[in-house]
């Protein structure tokens, strides 16, 4: 087994039943994120996670066979905070006037925690090269677009379902890409970025 094992073997051996397990699992996930808001995912060595967190090289293989299988374990923990988000901030549309107040405060909400989270932004920058993460990331914005356009629909009942969840899934995919360049560039460039994306897709929406 090497640090540089190929990113196929992406699953953790093991899963932790026990509750001393699930704490370890944790403690590795822990000292994973101190390292790459400190350096970056590139820059993370399984060696150097399982001396930080404690354990033997052996031990943290026998949960995670690679970085690449801790790295898929953030980014799929990220995206399920960014799904609870996005369920949490639609489920009250009921009207137009509901949707562009609760989608406005969604994106507002999502683009903050993109700024506060150092280790979200480094794994979402790399997700596009790095082929098991990018299929993670459209299965996310799939799950992400059913939301808003069951939403779209509620707001607008007449709407073509098709059409709103074509429109949906645009709206999500170009809202990542608005996000990865928003981090990118100056805050205040960023956040005008965002502002315009806001008016574009709400556009779309409300019709």
């Amino acid at each position: 087994m090497t640090e540089t094992e190929t990113p196929g073997a992406i699953a953790a051996r093991r899963t932790p039943t026990q509750k001393r397990a699930r704490e370890r699992v944790e403690r590795i996930l822990d000292v994973a994120r101190s390292i790459i808001a400190e350096s970056g995912s590139e820059a993370m060595k399984m060696s150097e996670v399982a001396q930080r967190a404690g354990i033997s090289i052996g031990s943290l293989y026998q949960y995670f066979p690679d970085k690449a299988a801790i790295i898929r374990t953030l980014a799929e923990h990220y995206n399920a905070l960014g799904r609870a988000c996005i369920c949490e901030g639609l489920e009250e549309v009921h009207d137009l006037a509901s949707l562009r107040k609760e989608f406005t405060a969604l994106i507002d909400e999502y683009y903050a925690m993109f700024l506060s989270e150092p280790v979200m932004r480094d794994i979402w920058s790399g997700t596009q090269a790095d082929k098991t993460l990018s299929l993670l990331d459209l299965e996310d914005a799939r799950a992400n677009a059913q939301e808003l356009a069951q939403a779209m629909l509620r707001a607008s009942p007449e709407r073509d379902p098709d059409s709103a969840a074509s429109t949906a899934l645009l709206i999500i995919h170009l809202g990542e890409a608005t996000m990865r360049l928003a981090i990118q560039v100056g805050e205040a460039e960023g956040r005008q970025l965002v502002e315009d994306y806001k008016r574009i897709a709400l556009r779309e929406m409300l019709g």
